[in-house]
C-alpha cells in the first residue's frame, strides 16, 4: 500500500510540474485564443511533438475531420468567425495564426495578401487552403494539440490527487487498527501471566 502511495504521488507531481507551462494567448477583439509551442514545458513538446509521435497525432486529427465543421459555416461573417469560441485544436490547426495577417474567406479557407504575411513566421508559410493540410504542420496546431493534452492531464492530476488522500486516509487507518490490535494483544497478553 505503501508503494502504491508513493507512485501514485510521484506521478501526480510529475503530472502538475509537466503542466505547470503554458496558455493561449487571448487577441484582442477575438473569441478564440491562440498558442504558441514555446510556452509548454519541454518534456511535452519533446514527447509530443517529435516526428514519430506527431504523424500519428496528424493523422488521427485529419481522419476525424476535426475542421470540419468549421469549414461547413460558409455563410458566416468574419467578424461572426472571430467571435466564435474555438477549442484549442481548432484554432491551432484549423486557421492560420492571426498574426500572418491572411484575408478570412471561410473558417478554414484564408487569401495570402498580395504582398504576402504579415510577419516572417513559419507558420505562414506551412498554412494550405487544402482542407487535409491546413495548419496541421504548423506549431501552432502543435501547440493547440498541447494545451488540450495539458487540460486532461490536468484533470487527471486532480482526480490522482483525490484517490491520494483517500488511499492515504485509508492506509492510516488501518495502521491505527492494526496497532490497536498489537496493543491490546499485548496487555491480554501480559495480564494473563
Amino acid at each position: 500500500m505503501f508503494l502504491l502511495i508513493a507512485g501514485l504521488l510521484c506521478f501526480t507531481v510529475f503530472t502538475v510540474i509537466v503542466t505547470n507551462k503554458g496558455v493561449g494567448e487571448a487577441i484582442s477583439g477575438r473569441g478564440y485564443k491562440e498558442y504558441r509551442l514555446g510556452d509548454y514545458s519541454h518534456w511535452l513538446q519533446n514527447y509530443v511533438i517529435n516526428e514519430k509521435h506527431w504523424e500519428k497525432i496528424k493523422s488521427c486529427l485529419i481522419d476525424a475531420q476535426v475542421c470540419k465543421s468549421l469549414g461547413e459555416a460558409r455563410h458566416e461573417s468574419a467578424a461572426d468567425f472571430y467571435k466564435s469560441s474555438l477549442s484549442p485544436t481548432e484554432s491551432g490547426c484549423c486557421k492560420p495564426p492571426t498574426s500572418c495577417g491572411f484575408e478570412y474567406q471561410n473558417a478554414t479557407f484564408w487569401t495570402v495578401p498580395k504582398s504576402g504575411p504579415a510577419v516572417p513566421d513559419g507558420d505562414c508559410k506551412t498554412w494550405s487552403n487544402n482542407q487535409t493540410v491546413l495548419c496541421f504542420d504548423c506549431q501552432s496546431c502543435k501547440a493547440g494539440v498541447l494545451a488540450n493534452i495539458k487540460k486532461e492531464w490536468r484533470q487527471l492530476a486532480i482526480i490522482n490527487a483525490g484517490i491520494l488522500v483517500f488511499i492515504i486516509v485509508v492506509y492510516s487507518i488501518g495502521c491505527c487498527a492494526l496497532r490497536n490490535n498489537r496493543s491490546d494483544r499485548y496487555h491480554r497478553h501480559k495480564s494473563s501471566v
